[in-house]
């Protein structure tokens, strides 16, 4: 019973995120606002409220902070791994070869965050340094460099000219109130849908023994991550590459700053603290695999090396392979 209601979660995530997709289209339309500038502040938004939601309520509601950190580090992996995926979608091209260079400060601010939350969980149990109460420094530099590097990269965003619009518009029945209203009726659906997972997420993990490390970085990421899955291969076959990568870096920003959020409401102490030190290997390999798209988008690999295979694809799969491997060996107490 536990997984029917498992896949009946992830139903919903699927249902609602297949329209994600087209209604960020619809708004980068009519707003002018951009695909870029959609996808890694709208489209992340949404698409990472799974994460988000099953990470706060594992922190309060379960009192798990390995599933809380889990659920949010190992959708970071999950994410990232997904561009593998994408290049199969794109079909003619590697899909980071047609990459703007735009996305590059949301490569560099996403690494930065990811070094300051290994920071942060190695150093939180040998030097227990507190501020605030219950939160530590780790937790504020996160929320602190996040909002610092959205209002960066979005100011200049706004400086861009919206590109690939067309003079005839594709949603002329549309009205951007009326895409903005579904938009947040498939988001409304996300977020039941995730509040829901944590907790079935809490109860595999008791169920079947192998422990909430292991769970939330792989199992339960997975399925959060999958608005993820659909909006991106989506805007792919659409041609809107820029919104699909967006959503992907922007999400993982997102994921990472949202430490300091869940650490701020576990109010039964440091959330770096509590966590189990494994949760450092999914960490160092979204780290890893961040510097990996980063080098992609900066050569602007041109072709593929084998079928639709590019020289990055089987790098991010094996680092997700090899977190995957370390987690359930080693987490599963």
């Amino acid at each position: 019973m536990i997984w029917l209601q498992f896949f009946i979660c992830l139903a919903a995530i699927l249902f609602a995120g297949t329209r994600l997709a087209k209604y960020a289209d619809v708004i980068a339309e009519k707003s002018r606002l951009g695909r870029i500038w959609i996808g890694l502040a709208l489209v992340a938004m949404i698409t990472a409220t799974p994460e988000m939601a099953t990470g706060i309520s594992a922190a309060t509601l379960v009192d798990s902070p390995d599933l809380a950190m889990g659920t949010l580090i190992g959708s970071c992996c999950f994410n990232l791994a997904l561009i593998a995926l994408l290049d199969i979608a794109n079909r003619k091209r590697p899909v980071l070869a047609q990459a703007s260079v735009r996305h590059l400060p949301g490569v560099r601010w996403g690494f930065l965050l990811l070094c300051i939350a290994i920071a942060s969980l190695y150093f939180a149990p040998r030097f227990p340094a507190v501020l605030l109460g219950w939160m530590s420094l780790g937790s504020l530099l996160l929320v602190g460099t996040y909002v610092y590097a959205m209002r960066r990269i979005l100011r200049a965003e706004r400086g861009q000219e919206p590109t690939q619009h067309s003079n005839v518009s594709r949603y002329g029945t549309l009205t951007l109130r009326g895409a903005l209203l579904r938009f947040c009726m498939a988001a409304a659906m996300v977020i039941g849908a995730g509040i829901w997972l944590s907790l079935v997420g809490d109860q595999i993990a008791t169920i079947t023994g192998w422990g909430s490390s292991f769970v939330g970085n792989l199992l339960l990421a997975a399925a959060t991550s999958a608005p993820e899955l659909i909006v991106c291969i989506s805007a792919v076959r659409m041609g809107f590459r820029d919104i699909a990568l967006a959503d992907i870096l922007g999400a993982n920003m997102l994921d990472t700053g949202m430490l300091g959020l869940v650490d701020a409401v576990y109010l039964r102490g440091s959330l770096f603290a509590g966590a189990s030190q494994v949760n450092l290997a999914a960490m160092i390999c979204a780290a890893l695999m961040v510097g990996i798209v980063g080098i992609a988008i900066w050569r602007g690999t041109s072709r593929y090396l084998f079928w639709r295979i590019s020289w990055y694809g089987p790098i991010l799969i094996g680092l997700y392979v090899a977190a995957a491997y370390v987690l359930f060996t080693f987490g599963t107490a």
